[in-house]
C-alpha cells in the first residue's frame, strides 16, 4: 500500500513550513521503485493475483507522483511552482532608531543647506534631535531658552536658509539661529497671535514666513524683531464675510486648518479641519480663497506636486491629482493599494518619482508622476502611522511617523 500512501501525501496541501523544510530524497519515490523492479516469476502466487488493472493503476499513480515532484522541483531539485513568493524588501528605505520615548510623534525635519550631514528633527514632548552624519544617528538637543518655562512644547516646523534657521511650536514659541543651529535664541511673540503657529519657512537673509492654523500669515525681514501681516484677516473672518460665496460646508468651519502646505513659489494650500473644503493663497492676495471639493469623501490633506499641480488625499485612502498645474478644483482619482487606510502625505523626490505614506505603515511609490502607484509591502510590518514624507534633495529623504518612527531613504 505504499503507492496509496504516496497518493494521500500528495493530496494534502503542504504548509509553508513543510515546503521549506523538505530535504531532497536520496532515492526515488517508492512507486517509482516498483515500476523499475524486475518482474517476478510466474510461479509466485502473489504475482498470480496481480491483475493488469492493478499495473495500470500503479502506472497512473507513478505518473501522478512524477508530475507532483516535477512541480516541486524534481528529485533533488529546487523549489519553483509551490514556493511562496518572497515579500518585497524595503530596499529604498531603512529604519533609524532614535533615543526617544516610543510615544513621540515626529513632525518635521530640516538640514543645513551648506552641510547636508547636519540636520534637526522635531516632534511632540519637546523633542529636538540633532544629526551630524546625514541622519544615520541622532542625539537629543537641549535648548535652554526653550526650557525656561514649565511647558511641554510640541515643535511643529523647522526651516533653514543658509546658516539661518527657525523653529516654531505650540504653545507659541519661536526659536532662531544664525550659526547653523550651534546656538538658538528665543524670539518674543505677541500674546494676541491668532491661532497656533503650525508652519515656518526661511525665505532669505533675516527673512521668514510664518503661518498659524487660523490662516494668519506673517513675514519678517529683520530676524524676527518685527512681523508684518500678509493677509488682512483670518479665514473665519473671510468666510463670515463671504457666507454667500457658495462654498459648501463653510458654515461648519471650525476656524482652524488641519494641514497647510507651501509651494516653492510661495503659494499655499490648506485643508479645513472638517475636510469639507480647502483654501488657497498666493503672494499679494489680501485673503484666503475658499474652494469647494468636487469629491464625495472628506479631504485628508493636500499639497503641491513637483510639476506645480496639486495632489489631494481623502479619508479612507483615496488619492487624486489635479488636471494640469496651478490652483484648480478639477481632480482625477488615481487607483492606489491603500487597503482602506488613510494616506496622510506625499513627497516628491523628482518630477517622476514620489512616495506616499499613511496609516498602519502604508508606503507607496510612483515613478511616472503619480499615474500608477506600487505598495511597498515590507512597510506593512511597521506598526505606526506615517505622517510626513520629506525629501531634502534627490538623494536624501525621510519618512516621519508616530511612536518615534523614522525611515531614511537609501536610493
Amino acid at each position: 500500500m505504499v503507492t496509496l500512501q504516496l497518493q494521500l501525501l500528495l493530496l494534502q496541501k503542504p504548509s509553508m513550513h513543510s515546503l521549506f523544510s523538505i530535504s531532497s530524497p536520496k532515492q526515488p519515490p517508492p512507486s517509482l521503485h516498483r515500476l523499475n523492479a524486475p518482474r517476478a516469476s510466474s510461479s509466485s502466487s502473489q504475482n498470480n493475483t496481480s491483475s493488469r488493472r492493478q499495473l495500470i493503476a500503479d502506472t497512473a499513480a507513478a505518473a501522478t507522483a512524477a508530475t507532483a515532484i516535477s512541480l516541486i522541483g524534481g528529485v533533488g531539485g529546487g523549489f519553483s511552482a509551490f514556493a511562496a513568493p518572497s515579500e518585497e524588501s524595503l530596499s529604498a528605505w531603512e529604519r533609524v532608531y532614535l533615543p526617544i520615548d516610543p510615544g513621540v510623534v515626529l513632525l518635521d525635519i530640516a538640514f543645513v543647506p551648506n552641510d547636508p550631514s547636519h540636520g534637526f528633527l522635531l516632534g511632540t514632548r519637546q523633542t529636538i534631535l540633532e544629526t551630524k552624519d546625514g541622519g544615520n544617528t541622532w542625539v537629543p538637543r537641549s535648548i535652554p531658552s526653550a526650557e525656561e518655562e514649565d511647558f511641554n512644547y510640541r515643535f511643529n516646523s523647522i526651516s533653514f536658509k543658509g546658516k539661518e534657521g527657525w523653529i516654531v511650536g505650540k504653545p507659541a514659541i519661536l526659536l532662531y539661529t544664525s550659526d547653523a543651529g550651534e546656538n538658538w535664541k528665543r524670539v518674543p511673540l505677541n500674546s494676541q497671535l491668532p491661532g497656533d503657529i503650525v508652519y515656518i519657512k526661511a525665505t532669505g537673509e533675516n527673512s521668514a514666513e510664518m503661518v498659524t492654523d487660523e490662516g494668519a500669515i506673517y513675514v519678517t525681514s529683520n530676524g524676527g524683531y518685527n512681523w508684518r501681516a500678509a493677509v488682512q484677516e483670518t479665514v473665519s473672518a473671510t468666510l463670515n464675510r463671504t457666507v454667500s460665496s457658495g462654498i459648501s460646508g463653510a458654515s461648519y468651519y471650525t476656524g482652524t486648518f488641519s494641514t497647510v502646505n507651501r509651494s516653492p513659489e510661495g503659494n499655499y494650500v490648506a485643508v479645513s479641519r472638517r475636510g469639507n473644503f480647502y483654501l488657497t493663497w498666493e503672494p499679494g492676495q489680501p485673503y484666503w480663497q475658499p474652494h469647494n471639493r468636487n469629491i464625495a469623501r472628506r479631504i485628508q490633506s493636500m499639497g503641491w506636486r513637483a510639476d506645480g499641480g496639486l495632489w489631494l488625499l481623502v479619508r479612507g485612502g483615496g488619492l487624486y491629482l489635479s488636471k494640469g498645474t496651478g490652483i484648480t478644483e478639477d481632480f482625477d482619482e488615481v487607483p492606489v493599494q491603500s487597503r482602506g487606510f488613510g494616506i496622510l502625505d506625499v513627497g516628491y523626490r523628482s518630477q517622476d518619482e514620489a512616495w506616499a505614506a499613511g496609516g498602519s505603515g502604508i508606503l507607496l511609490k510612483t515613478t511616472n508622476s503619480g499615474k500608477t502607484w506600487i505598495r511597498d509591502k515590507a512597510a506593512d510590518n511597521i506598526a505606526a502611522n506615517l505622517y510626513s514624507v520629506k525629501f531634502i534633495n534627490d538623494k536624501q529623504g525621510f519618512v516621519l511617523g508616530n511612536d518615534g518612527i523614522l525611515l531614511k531613504y537609501l536610493g
